[in-house]
């Protein structure tokens, strides 16, 4: 037997009690949405406002890309909600369930409305303890299972106050938190490599993608605005309930993952899409007929530009296209803004080699693409198997 089944068997033989998480944190609050409070990135704008985007491996991680927010906007998110280190961040909205302990100073930054601050009961429960029955199956199932939205889910305070959470004796969970340390470790190392190598290959791609779209003074290109060269139009609203988890038509909303599936569609195969609402900015091609909802754009190419060739050269122009989504609860992207992007627009012959060759590199980095984190997932999967079985008792 291991020393957590000797723990268990000696501070509770009869099972392991379970109690709403509500009865066993001192507090949940969530951070504060700029709407009239305060605006984000404003000049003076020094401190950190954490989403969702900076909740990973049970950290929080800080990046160039972490909007910000000055010390009059900080100190109203702090007197709704102050943060203290061994808090418990756990992500409410969009991105459901990804979870952090506070493990670093708390002076210069706290959390968007998305985001639950969770205050431990340490007498009760420990916060890596918590931290990592949050992020297991067992939590999951629970609050999954009663979110609410159709377009962006989100999981309600009262939910997660009402979650059942097993909660053994503090010697117990020290040593569980001790071996899933380890593992997430090991884990966490694992990732980052396979990311590491993954990375480069994407890197490598783009490059090659540059340069084919890099033309030299006297070749027979011209520069265009996309307004000048296709007709931006919106797709058509359909609602979750419409939707089935398969069929003919991938329905394409917020994200390139589809939102589900219809049995309509609106859209051609071959067509160039991009999100204009959630994943803002993300670009499409797809080579099925697909229904394009009310958060995509759909480009429509004149006769002098190929829809491959254009899809190409917004993914170059992928950086331009970031800088213009305007940063919110929920990111949006108008199209004003995309139809002002000048691309190059050689003859169609032109065209039609760049994309052999593209498509010829797509594919390689596709298939590389589709093992590295096929790869990665196997790694998190075997991850979750054992810490989902170490958060598994039976119940008193």
């Amino acid at each position: 037997m291991s020393k957590i089944d000797d723990l268990i068997n000696e501070l509770c033989p009869d099972g392991v009690e379970y109690f709403a998480l509500g009865d066993i944190v001192k507090s949940i609050r969530t951070g504060l949405n700029p709407r009239q409070n305060f605006r984000l990135n404003t000049s003076d704008a020094e401190n950190f406002y954490v989403t969702v985007k900076e909740i990973t491996t049970g950290k929080i991680k800080f990046s160039d890309k972490t909007d910000r927010v000055n010390d009059s906007a900080l100190e109203i998110i702090q007197n709704r909600s102050r943060l203290e280190l061994g808090d418990v961040l756990f992500s409410g909205i969009g991105t459901i369930g990804k979870v952090a302990v506070v493990d670093i100073p708390t002076d210069n930054w706290n959390c968007s409305e998305s985001v639950f601050l969770i205050k431990p009961n340490h007498n009760k429960i420990s916060s890596k303890f918590l931290m990592y029955i949050l992020g297991s199956n067992v939590a999951k199932y629970q609050y999954e299972s009663q979110s609410v939205g159709s377009t962006l889910k989100g999981v309600r305070m009262a939910t997660l106050s009402a979650l059942q959470i097993p909660v053994p004796p503090l010697g117990v969970q020290k040593e569980i938190v001790s071996v899933l340390d380890s593992f997430t470790e090991l884990e966490a190392e694992l990732e980052a490599e396979l990311e590491a190598e993954l990375e480069a290959r994407k890197k490598q791609y783009e490059y090659y993608r540059n340069t084919l779209l890099t033309f030299n003074e006297g070749e027979r290109v011209e520069y265009v605005q996309i307004g000048d060269v296709c007709n931006m139009k919106r797709g058509k609203r359909v609602v979750k309930s419409q939707l089935n988890d398969t069929g003919p038509y991938p329905v394409y909303q917020n994200s390139l993952p589809p939102l589900g599936f219809f049995n309509e569609y609106n859209c051609l195969a071959g067509s160039v899409f991009m999100i204009s609402a959630g994943a803002a900015g993300k670009i499409g091609f797809s080579d099925v007929d697909f229904w394009a909802a009310d958060d995509c754009w759909i480009f429509d190419c004149h006769e002098n530009l190929s829809e491959r060739f254009l899809y190409y050269a917004l993914k170059n122009q992928q950086n331009t296209i970031d800088s213009g989504v305007r940063r919110s609860s929920i990111p949006r992207l108008s199209r004003i803004f995309i139809e002002n992007i000048k691309i190059p627009v050689p003859p169609l012959e032109k065209q039609k080699q760049i994309i052999s060759i593209l498509d010829k590199f797509e594919k390689l980095t596709n298939d590389i693409s589709v093992g590295l984190p096929a790869e990665i997932e196997a790694r998190r999967k075997q991850y979750e198997y054992y810490r989902d079985k170490l958060l598994t008792f039976k119940e008193a």
